[in-house]
């Protein structure tokens, strides 16, 4: 698979392929959490530092 192929449909089709319901459940519920927290705090050092974050976890966002 190439880079140009890899969307967030297929990396949520590897993930229910190769983890369990519970784990897949509480993945889901992470990034839920992530995009939940970069919506309501919109502060800009929160949010530089939640970007931050998102890199380093690998999380390609732009």
């Amino acid at each position: 698979m190439s880079a140009i192929d890899d969307t967030v449909a297929d990396r949520v089709r590897i993930a229910r392929a190769t983890l369990s319901p519970p784990q897949f459940a509480v993945a889901a519920a992470f990034v839920t959490a992530i995009v939940f927290t970069l919506v309501v705090l919109q502060e800009p050092l929160v949010h530089d530092s939640l970007h931050d974050f998102r890199h380093a976890t690998g999380i390609v966002c732009h």
